[in-house]
């Protein structure tokens, strides 16, 4: 049964990540945010504690509610969305992995993604491309299949891919029958040391600083043909499927995005509570006319809508990752109903906090105005918050909207 309570496990979870936010992120995520560098210190810390790492990891998607997942990057994200990102970054490619991939690929592929204590390592995920966001059956990544040398061939660009070119293991989705559209698509690993993948252009974005973004190349990029997710058997099937109109399963990097939106959601309500607290912490210390400013109601209704919408969003989000682990009626409206909540409640929040601290919130020295640039971003990722709208109202009624 879905419940709000956390077990022991799940609270112990939340205290442990809400610690090393506390004590390790915080104190570095103004230095990092400047720097707009990835913060290999802090990952390294990470590491050795075991928040990152193949284990870990494993153990959070092992929960059976879905919830250690999201109570985990909320805690993080609380801390400083961009070492956040860092951190939590390389899951979208094991998710990509897991998704796609047989046991066999996840044993190869997926520690390989994180590294070992002394030495991380992070991963990509390549999806989108500069003329491929939401409108992914315009893909022009290319795979071909070279028999005399059982090797897949990878060519084309790749977009706003978060640790692109840095990254231990890219895992891409490109076309391999471009008249299928999406459904001729597949997933890729693309191993450690390949030759032929150039990062060649690293995004300065609005927030999330400390997260590097870059645009990838893959210049007839050669992996071993057991790099394709699923193995050539079963794509095989599904391209022969959709050539004779059965259908099929669709865009390969569909459940990847879906398994994933409750965590982004999370990421966001961990910058909106940080904003609140923030908030809530100066509205009682900051004196104007001789008494403490969270005593005009003003100022006290904003805090309580705050906190009101921020839990909203909480709920929203544990519902559709506890929907994702246990009820078969789950689909794309679940997961994109909350991260389009959680994004726009950490805008609205932060927005809330700078102008209850005045002229402090507005300053680049606060950690609320790193916070605003932070959730912006969340309006952004996997499309705009009306692309998400259609979305959701595609998976309410059936029916395909342009």
């Amino acid at each position: 049964m879905f419940s709000m309570e956390l077990t022991e496990e799940q609270r112990d979870l939340r205290d442990w990540v809400h610690g090393f936010a506390a004590d390790v992120v915080r104190p570095a995520a103004a230095e990092w945010d400047e720097r707009e560098e990835t913060p290999w210190e802090i990952i390294r810390e990470a590491a050795k504690i075991g928040l990152y790492g193949f284990e870990t990891i494993a153990e959070l998607w092992a929960d059976p509610t879905g919830l250690s997942m999201p109570i985990a990057n909320e805690e993080l994200f609380w801390g400083d969305g961009g070492i956040g990102m860092s951190i939590f970054g390389t899951t979208l490619a094991v998710a990509g992995i897991f998704t796609a991939g047989t046991p066999d690929q996840l044993a190869e592929w997926v520690p390989d993604c994180f590294g070992d204590a002394d030495d991380p390592k992070l991963a990509a995920y390549c999806v989108s491309e500069p003329e491929a966001g939401s409108d992914v059956g315009a893909m022009r990544t290319r795979a071909r299949y070279d028999e005399a040398s059982d090797e897949w061939v990878i060519s084309g660009q790749k977009a706003w891919i978060t640790n692109g070119g840095i990254a231990n293991v890219h895992v891409v989705m490109a076309s391999v029958d471009p008249e299928l559209g999406s459904r001729g698509q597949a997933a890729f690993v693309v191993p450690p040391g390949t030759a032929g993948v150039v990062a060649t252009r690293k995004i300065r974005k609005h927030g999330l600083h400390a997260s590097h973004t870059a645009d990838v190349f893959f210049d007839d990029v050669r992996v071993p043909g057991r790099c394709v997710l699923g193995g050539r058997e079963k794509l095989d099937a599904r391209l022969a499927r959709a050539r004779e109109a059965q259908g099929g399963r669709g865009h390969a990097a569909f459940g990847t995005f879906e398994m994933s939106r409750p965590t982004v959601g999370a990421q966001a309500i961990g910058i909106a509570r940080a904003a609140y607290e923030y908030a809530l912490d100066y509205a009682g210390t900051r004196e104007q006319f001789g008494r403490p400013i969270v005593d005009n109601q003003a100022i006290a209704f904003t805090l309580a809508d705050m906190r009101t919408e921020i839990d909203a969003a909480r709920l929203l989000v544990w519902r559709a990752a506890w929907m994702g682990r246990n009820d078969k009626t789950f689909d794309a409206a679940q997961g994109s109903m909350s991260k389009l909540k959680a994004g726009d409640v950490a805008v609205w929040a932060t927005e809330r906090a700078i102008q209850i601290l005045g002229g402090a919130g507005y300053s680049r020295e606060h950690p609320v105005e790193r916070m605003h640039r932070d959730a912006k971003i969340y309006q952004i990722f996997e499309g705009t918050a009306e692309i998400q709208r259609l979305v959701i109202a595609r998976a309410l009624t059936g029916r395909h909207l342009r």
